[in-house]
């Protein structure tokens, strides 16, 4: 690795100190480094060998031996599981800082641990989370391609992509347009081709509603909309099915017949995923000028600061951004 990645430290109240040093740990004999954007000294209480550096290219030559920190320092006292929002500010600039050093080719890509949204929204902060943010951040920059961004979530063999995200069950009929949907399919097949170097990708796409609406009698989106847009992004190249029953997408035989799947809404593709790996799952932003991976879950609160928080979502999340440096670099 000729760049490093950079991570943020989060929430500093939540599980992210902890994570991110049990990451570092597990991952410092591998062929890859990152940096880490955060107050340092919330590692050092985790108990790892910290060094302070100024940029994401002096993490390369310390990362095996101590973790690589840009020390940001918070204006207030960490309490573990009480969040403060007198720190969301240097939290919310720590992410603009990362999402520069990656603009700027200083860093490869970047991992995003865990935020807590009430702090961040009682300081000011306007965005529904990171993923918004990061593409505001990132919206002058240069993108070869069809603008994301579309949320990945990635478990073993299993890449599910979101049409709609958090919205209520209620609502996701009248958003699943041909447009949201062709788009959604483009940003995946472009992004499998170029982040995931999949020469030829093959798209499964999820029914909305059940048996694949049995012919009208259980609701006609598939006949009205997901049909014709399958159809047309055939046409432009795009190996898509034609929509499938949600409920025979996701076995193993299944899964070996697709690179991803296209769900058209947040439980079809997160109950696969989290049953699949519930601590390794993965939460990755497609159709960005940058790479950004985090791990698929929160700032833990309720466990912060005790010692059990598991890193394996982290860990894949490094990994994986690491591959999809490699892979982008590689074009």
């Amino acid at each position: 690795m000729t760049r490093p990645l950079v991570l943020t430290l989060g929430e500093p109240a939540g599980v992210g100190p902890e994570i991110v040093a049990a990451a570092w740990n597990a991952l410092k004999t591998e062929p890859l480094a990152f940096a880490v954007i955060g107050d340092a000294d919330l590692l050092r209480a985790q108990g790892v060998l910290v060094v302070e550096i100024n940029t994401p290219a002096d993490a390369l030559q310390p990362f095996g031996r101590a973790l690589p920190v840009i020390h940001r320092p918070l204006p207030a006292a960490v309490e573990v599981g009480r969040p403060d929002p007198a720190n969301a500010p240097t939290v919310a600039d720590g992410i603009e800082e990362a999402v520069s050093f990656v603009l700027s080719g200083e860093a490869s890509g970047l991992v995003t641990a865990p935020i807590a949204k009430a702090p961040m929204y009682a300081s000011g902060f306007r965005f529904p989370g990171h993923t918004e943010f990061i593409a505001e951040l990132t919206a002058d920059a240069p993108y070869p391609g069809t603008r994301g961004p579309v949320m990945m979530l990635t478990a073993r063999d299993l890449r599910a992509c979101l049409v709609t995200i958090h919205v209520a069950l209620g609502q996701v009929a009248e958003l699943i347009t041909a447009d949201r949907v062709a788009r959604t399919a483009r940003v995946v097949h472009e992004s499998l081709k170029r982040d995931f170097a999949i020469a030829r990708p093959r798209l499964a796409m999820a029914a909305l509603n059940p048996h694949a609406g049995e012919g009208g009698a259980l609701g006609v989106e598939e006949i009205e909309t997901l049909r014709p847009v399958a159809a047309q992004l055939r046409a432009e190249g795009i190996d898509i099915t034609d929509p499938r029953p949600a409920d025979t997408l996701f076995h193993d035989e299944a899964r070996a017949g697709y690179d991803a799947a296209l769900c058209m809404y947040h439980d079809q593709a997160l109950i696969p995923v989290k049953t699949l790996d519930f601590w390794g799952g993965v939460n990755v932003s497609l159709g960005l000028p940058i790479i950004r991976t985090s791990p698929d879950h929160g700032t833990g609160f309720d466990i912060a600061g005790q010692g059990i928080a598991r890193a394996d979502s982290l860990i894949a999340a490094v990994r994986l951004a690491s591959e999809m440096a490699a892979a982008r670099a590689a074009r």
